[in-house]
């Protein structure tokens, strides 16, 4: 039986490590957006990670409220630009640390308003949690997808009210935010196009997470672009096969986003291969992966 997404995030921990519980969700999101985050440093190799420059982008946190609640964000920006193209970007089990918050700003970079939001707001913060396991099950084995897919309908409304082009709207994620994006392209009117890093594609349904990428191929309304690795323990090449077998049987039915969706397998690379701050990290699946990204995007008219 295949793994779920949280267990092939956890295999590329290093050994024995732990932190301190961390502070509350906004502290957590400031230090994201600056020195480290340190109190979701538990995978974290600081020495390797990349850091992009915030010179020429306006960059910060936010808060967007769905159903009364405050869903907090990191965001960046070209500085001075609207009407903008939209980049939704969906966290690991790990939340919104220093890692999204450098990926938000390589988009910005490349000329898009980017948002990250902390999908596990309402459940915990991810940084609060030394140990894997209880991070697991005490918040992101508690994350409803509908609850998910509500926020990132808050995202893009957000970012329409904030400079972006909502005719232009993309949405990438790695690992647990790689399923998401299956699932955004499969509900979401807005999204345009889509990038899943290493997502699980299969599961076992439960009343948090009804269904799965494999189950909603025959009505996916935006085209993906699925990068994963050929190491993969965690996502077998059986489960890649089955969604190529049912992206194609829906494309032939007429399904425009199915037929035009495509995967890319890294025959060397592993789980979370873009990880630069993680062992697992393979500098050249992850820059073919990104460049790729970009040119899925502008393709398919976001940009």
């Amino acid at each position: 039986m295949p793994r779920n997404d949280m267990m092939t995030d956890f295999d590329a921990l290093l050994p024995g490590q732990s932190t301190e519980a961390g502070a509350s969700r906004r502290t957590a999101l400031k230090a994201a957006l600056g020195a480290g985050y340190a109190a979701a440093a538990l995978p974290i190799m600081a020495q390797t990670a990349i850091k992009t420059s915030v010179e020429g982008l306006k960059t910060g946190e936010t808060t967007y409220e769905v159903d009364g609640f405050k869903v907090p964000a990191c965001f960046a920006a070209p500085a001075g630009k609207t009407s903008l193209p939209v980049i939704l970007v969906i966290h690991e089990i790990f939340g919104v640390h220093e890692y999204i918050a450098d990926t938000v700003r390589r988009f910005a970079e490349a000329g898009y308003l980017t948002i990250a939001p902390e999908l596990y707001a309402r459940q915990g913060a991810p940084g609060n949690y030394g140990e894997v396991g209880k991070l697991m099950s005490e918040v992101v084995a508690k994350v409803p997808d509908a609850q998910v897919m509500a926020d990132l309908d808050g995202a893009v409304k957000w970012a329409g009210a904030n400079g972006g082009d909502l005719k232009k709207v993309g949405i990438t994620g790695f690992c647990w935010g790689g399923r998401i994006v299956w699932l955004y392209a499969e509900q979401s009117q807005n999204v345009k196009a889509g990038v899943a890093w290493y997502g699980r594609l299969v599961g076992i349904p439960s009343a948090l997470t009804p269904r799965h990428p494999l189950e909603l191929a025959a009505d996916l309304k935006a085209p993906v672009l699925g990068l994963y690795g050929g190491q993969d323990g965690g996502i077998p090449a059986s489960t890649i096969n089955q969604m190529k077998e049912a992206l194609a049987e829906a494309g032939n039915k007429g399904n425009a986003a199915a037929k035009a969706s495509e995967f890319v397998i890294y025959p060397q690379a592993g789980h979370a291969f873009h990880a630069d701050y993680r062992p697992s990290y393979r500098k050249e699946a992850a820059d073919d992966g990104w460049k790729r990204a970009l040119a899925w995007f502008k393709s398919h008219g976001v940009a």
